[in-house]
């Protein structure tokens, strides 16, 4: 029963009506933030009381654990959010809700300043605006409240339209210590009103706070407990068992598989923040959608922020998780976070404990770090390509298919042991099928003198290889690009005999250069070619023939440029196409554009003209057969 005092009607202490509009309207994107924040408050109202309990444990009372109570009230289309903390009079309610952005929060830890034991306190609420994002789903809201301590209660009251109202109310119709809530719901808001929905609601986004938070399905239905107030990440490792981890990821990730690796810790220092991250058993459906955002979450102080935080960068976005800061400063929505220096030092911090965690397997584990590559070294390496200053230590994790190693992967500190004398660069193959790079003839001149050739095959390879890129001082170079550079790596004796004659191979490459015109770059003579007659490569200062594909298809590209053919001098083809004389002109044109197709069609590409290949063709086979 309310005392005889009329209600006060007061103005909010700002341009409300337009704050508000905005506060409703356009800081929040999603409704459910509103439970978000009231518990968000709720957990703070504890936690201040707790503080407050240390100098004057009376007022506790009887009651000394906290907790804070939802109740869905689906007849009256209602919810309320009651907690036992420290509760407000009837000045704390007109100073906190009736000044928009006044946080009671901020002015408590104000006031403490610099008193240590304030240290470890669990304080959420920083700006004063979370509050009023109830009245995106409320045509009212009632905030009755009780000091801990004291004998008199007040209600706040307000429609959220510019004016609320302030009245002392009977003890007996407020909590016995804390504050109540009482969203009074718009029809298009009475979803808040099923118990699963909050259930779920608060799980997520709330269920670690530091209060145990228990749901009633109705304003009689007896409690029941939906967050204990616990968060693992928060215990030590000590104390939690694999299960628990495992539960815990599949939950977080959504996965039914079991986690690769487990990465629990607590950061300490200049800032403060724990880690709780998994690597999958297995590769995500989605890992390759170009719109696929990281998959960690943010939390302060157990309460959660955001997932689009951005706390590990793209090429580590198979990882799940969180991280739980005790210091990170928020905007005003607290749905994205401020860019500031505590956050560039989380993303560090975590970036390379992750990377460091992998070197450990690595290292340590050939086979279980096998299966991790195999799911997640296509997405690993974009951060060759993106993060230059963590190339040493993604070099170092990197592991590639070669023409030595079989179906077996290799490190570049493998190749490295296994480098020729008078060998200057690390070879690589560009293309999408590892045994079909491993039979290119670009290839035959490196296997014939046993220098080990990485074979790419993810189309990130073509962007991250063209960077400038070097491991232990040796730079990367495309066997498909430029001269072979195989001058000083002498083939084994007796791999190859020079041309019989050597000035009619040279007229004939003459005599195919100038056949071919605009087609080629340039003809000429081949290191690389041991087996095959000719192949096509890059110009010195080109494009990789390889990414120039994916330039095209991606339609970044203007003009290809035009491919060098290379022809193997000491092949017995050439020598006799070289041996013919002028009464064969015709032969010796239709034999160089045939080349020249054989070329396109062994790099997998269509011949430069099907129809006049087609006929050329003909014409060979019918002189064969006349």
């Amino acid at each position: 029963m309310t005392t005889d005092a009329a209600p006060q009607t007061r103005s909010f202490e700002a341009d409300v009506a337009k704050l508000l509009h905005l506060m409703v309207h356009s800081v929040y994107s999603e409704k459910d933030v509103f439970l978000r924040e009231l518990v968000s408050n709720a957990a703070d109202a504890c936690e201040k009381l707790r503080y407050e309990a240390l100098q004057q444990p009376q007022l506790f009372g009887d009651d000394a654990q906290a907790r804070i109570t939802v109740t869905v009230d689906s007849e009256s289309r209602r919810l309320l959010v009651e907690d036992n903390g420290i509760g407000m009079s009837e000045s704390d309610l007109a100073e906190a809700l009736g000044t928009i952005a006044r946080s009671g929060t901020k002015a408590f830890m104000d006031r403490l300043g610099s008193d240590k034991e304030v240290e470890g306190n669990q304080f959420i609420g920083q700006f004063g605006v979370g509050f009023y994002s109830a009245f995106m789903v409320a045509d009212r809201v009632d905030v009755a409240s009780r000091c801990a301590g004291a004998d008199t209660a007040a209600l706040w009251s307000s429609d959220g339209l510019g004016t609320y109202t302030i009245e002392p109310i009977d003890p007996s119709e407020a909590p016995a210590r804390g504050t109540r809530v009482t969203l009074h719901l718009k029809e298009d808001a009475g979803g808040f009103t099923q118990a699963s929905l909050i259930e779920r609601t608060i799980r997520d986004q709330s269920g670690h706070v530091p209060v145990p938070i228990f749901l009633k399905d109705g304003p009689d239905a007896e409690p029941r407990q939906i967050a204990d107030g616990a968060a693992l990440w928060t215990k030590s490792k000590a104390e939690i068992g694999e299960d628990e981890y495992k539960d815990f990821y599949r939950s977080l990730a959504g996965q039914f598989d079991d986690p690769a690796l487990t990465i629990h810790y607590r950061a300490e220092g200049l800032h403060e923040y724990n880690v709780l991250a998994f690597v999958p058993g297995s590769r995500p459906f989605d890992l390759f959608d170009p719109e696929r955002a990281g998959r960690m979450k943010l939390y302060v102080r157990r309460v959660f922020i955001t997932d689009e935080a951005e706390i590990l960068p793209r090429y580590l976005r198979f990882v799940r998780g969180l991280v739980d800061s005790s210091d990170l400063p928020l905007n005003v929505s607290r749905e994205m976070i401020q860019e500031s220096p505590v956050l560039s030092a989380i993303q560090k911090g975590v970036t390379n404990r992750v990377l460091s965690e992998l070197e450990k397997i690595a290292s340590h584990d050939d086979d279980r770090y096998r299966a991790l590559w195999n799911d997640f070294g296509s997405v690993l390496k974009e951060g060759l390509y993106e993060d230059f200053g963590r190339r040493e230590a993604l070099l170092g994790l990197a592991r590639f298919k070669t023409t030595s190693s079989g179906e077996a992967w290799r490190s570049l500190k493998d190749y490295a042991a296994a480098l020729k004398d008078n060998q200057t660069a690390i070879f690589y193959a560009n293309g999408t099928d590892a045994q079909l790079l491993a039979s290119s003839p670009q290839l035959e001149g490196y296997r014939a003198r046993g220098i080990e050739v990485l074979l790419l095959t993810d189309q990130v390879d073509s962007f991250w290889v063209n960077s400038g890129i070097d491991f232990e001082g040796k730079p990367f170079k495309s066997v498909t690009q430029g001269m072979a550079d195989l001058d000083l790596i002498p083939l084994p004796e007796g791999e190859r005999s020079p041309p019989a004659d050597a000035s009619a191979v040279n007229d004939f490459i003459a005599f195919a250069k100038a056949t071919l015109g605009d087609s080629v770059t340039d003809v000429r003579a081949s290191e690389r070619l041991t087996e095959s007659a000719v192949c096509l490569v890059a110009p010195d200062h080109g494009v990789d023939r390889q990414l120039e594909r994916l330039l095209a298809r991606a339609g970044q590209l203007g003009a290809a440029a035009k491919p060098v053919l290379e022809i193997n001098p000491h092949h017995p083809l050439i020598t006799r196409l070289s041996a013919l004389g002028e009464d064969h002109q015709a032969l010796r044109e239709d034999a160089a554009f045939l080349l020249f197709d054989e070329a396109r069609i062994a790099d997998g590409e269509l011949p430069l003209d099907p129809r006049a290949f087609s006929g050329r063709l003909t014409r060979l086979l019918e002189r064969g057969l006349g």
